[in-house]
């Protein structure tokens, strides 16, 4: 069975986005990229909410080719040109993209098949955090890689919702960053 890990980018206070989407606040640098891509390298398989999946869309599939390009942009837009992509969005049904299968009916039930597949690479969601709120609902999670950002917003898209029952997580790694930012990695 494939493990789903979540990376998430957060305001002390909780939110994944200002209140009109605004994410200029999040803190990255090459310390971040390093950790994202070890783990993006165990996965095969990213899943993304079709906000965060539009906004990787426009960059990655070339991020390699600029002239310019850091050692993130190659390594992590030749990880994205290769790995196959899932997509939860009804509103995207029969639209294609390369290595890309969009998610548009019973999309708890086929994330739930995907996840049983069997592999040795885990799926990983970068962002997405209207998908990952469904995902803790229906107890699909299995690591939480948290970036809490040093800042407190005070209103926006908060990560966290009342969730029926609550889920117990360990803390198994943190590392704070240069930047200020500090990484919570937890399993259920």
């Amino acid at each position: 069975m494939k493990k789903i890990v979540l990376f998430m980018h957060v305001s002390l206070d909780g939110y994944t986005a200002g209140p009109n989407g605004e994410m200029d606040w999040i803190g990255i640098g090459d310390e971040m990229f390093d950790t994202a891509g070890s783990q993006a390298e165990r996965s095969d398989v990213a899943l993304y909410g079709r906000g965060t999946f539009e906004i990787m869309e426009a960059y990655w599939p070339t991020a390699a080719d600029k002239p310019n390009a850091s050692k993130h942009d190659i390594e992590h837009g030749n990880w994205y040109n290769k790995v196959n992509k899932y997509v939860a969005s009804a509103s995207m049904q029969g639209q294609s993209f390369s290595n890309t299968t969009i998610l548009s009916d019973n999309i708890i039930e086929q994330i739930t098949a995907l996840k049983q597949k069997e592999g040795d690479k885990q799926i990983v969601m970068f962002g997405s955090p209207s998908l990952g709120a469904s995902l803790m609902d229906h107890d699909l999670i299995d690591e939480y890689w948290l970036f809490v950002n040093p800042i407190i917003l005070g209103k926006g898209k908060l990560l966290f919702k009342p969730q029926q029952n609550a889920i117990r997580l360990q803390l198994v790694e943190n590392k704070t960053f240069s930047n200020g930012v500090i990484c919570l990695h937890y399993i259920r």
